[in-house]
């Protein structure tokens, strides 16, 4: 099960091709150590954060024009904007003191969010990033420079979540796709396993093995969920560090709400009958590819989220379900219409240059439909404006 080299893609230089050549060295006796079948979950763990090689652990670029891909946040602060007035609706209705923001990136959103909470009066008293980067909480403190000294000394990084929970907003942008997956495979009669190996010339290839409890469990509640099997030959993903870390959240949170924003399906759409080949992305320079065995260290490797398998996690670790909608609807009702009319001022000129930026948010061939928001929360009462606009939280349970 050999996977072909995708077409078009930029060729690294001379530099990172030794750099990947390194992760690959160290993934290939990772393969031998583990018998010449390493789980994918492995695999996906050791490429993107592999201390000093990993995607994430090294320090190239991987955000904006010059990375990989770009984020909302990237694009406009219109989105951490939007989102810092559903964070301060959060802080006032809990009398929170706290924003907690879950693997920051270049820093971007977390600069616009404290200006934005700032502008309307609503700053907290402590803006906690937990990053394990090194080079990119360097980042991170690069761009918080653009802000006056009293907003940056509220900026504290941690290593894990905070030992006491906090009364306040967890932010989490494209941060669970991160999290590494197994995958599997359908057989007629039982559920396989594809794990990494080694084929003739050295290269990684897809290995079929029989599955673990854990992962054949995780296959059978799926379809006991579908009311049928998947079908022969249907590949997926399951990711089985989603629920601990959802959980994790729950405990770090003593009032409040996490908002979760990501691309991914309630487990019906996720698992459907014709997405027969997973959600498995890779980026490299602003491509999209499904081989996630190529170049390791240099791109990055994602796949979708279960929302329905979050969602359940949180509510099971005993925080409410706020509400689940699509990005562009989660902005609509947290702001966004208003927020344009008042920066606009009146100026058609300025009106047309913030519509050209708000695009790529809401429209559904864009960010808008592909990404959805999941908001759980401890103690809140009602629904934030984000999720009382459009809630598809009936979709979760489909």
């Amino acid at each position: 099960m050999s996977v072909p080299r995708p077409p078009d893609l930029p060729t690294p230089d001379a530099d990172a091709r030794a750099h990947s050549e390194a992760l690959r060295e160290r993934l290939v006796r990772a393969v031998r150590a583990a018998g010449g079948a390493l789980d994918f979950e492995r695999f996906m763990a050791l490429a993107l954060y592999a201390p000093g090689l990993g995607y994430y652990s090294a320090g190239q670029t991987r955000f904006g024009a010059g990375g990989d891909f770009t984020t909302a946040p990237l694009m406009s602060d219109l989105f951490a904007r939007t989102l810092a007035r559903e964070t301060a609706r959060v802080l006032a209705a809990i009398d929170g003191d706290t924003v907690l923001e879950l693997g920051a990136g270049s820093g971007r959103m977390a600069v616009d969010v404290l200006r934005e909470l700032a502008r309307l009066d609503a700053a907290p008293a402590r803006y906690l990033i937990l990053e394990v980067s090194a080079d990119l909480r360097a980042a991170q403190a690069e761009a918080l420079r653009e802000l006056p000294e009293g907003l940056r000394k509220r900026v504290l990084w941690l290593d894990r979540l905070p030992a006491e929970p906090i009364r306040g907003a967890i932010l989490a942008n494209e941060v669970m796709d991160a999290l590494p997956v197994r995958r599997f495979q359908r057989g007629e009669a039982t559920v396989e396993a594809l794990a990494v190996g080694l084929d003739a010339s050295g290269g990684f290839t897809w290995v079929p093995q029989p599955a673990d409890a854990a992962l054949a469990e995780a296959v059978a509640a799926i379809e006991r969920e579908r009311g049928e099997r998947l079908p022969a030959g249907y590949v997926s993903e399951w990711c089985p560090s989603l629920a601990p870390w959802v959980a994790a959240l729950a405990d770090a949170l003593e009032a409040g709400a996490a908002l979760l924003v990501d691309y991914g399906y309630p487990r019906g759409e996720y698992y459907h009958p014709q997405r027969g080949m997973g959600t498995l992305l890779c980026h490299y320079r602003h491509r999209a590819h499904d081989d996630p065995f190529l170049w390791p260290g240099l791109q990055d490797i994602t796949a979708s989220v279960d929302f329905t398998l979050a969602a359940r996690a949180g509510t099971e670790a005993g925080l409410d379900l706020l509400g689940f909608t699509t990005q562009a609807h989660f902005l609509a009702g947290a702001g966004l219409p208003a927020l344009l009319e008042a920066d606009a001022a009146g100026d058609p000129g300025r009106a047309a240059e913030l519509a050209q930026q708000a695009k790529p948010l809401l429209f559904p061939g864009e960010m808008g439909e592909r990404f959805k928001v999941l908001g759980l929360a401890r103690g809140l009462g009602e629904p934030t404006p984000g999720f009382a606009f459009v809630d598809h939280r009936d979709r979760l349970a489909r």
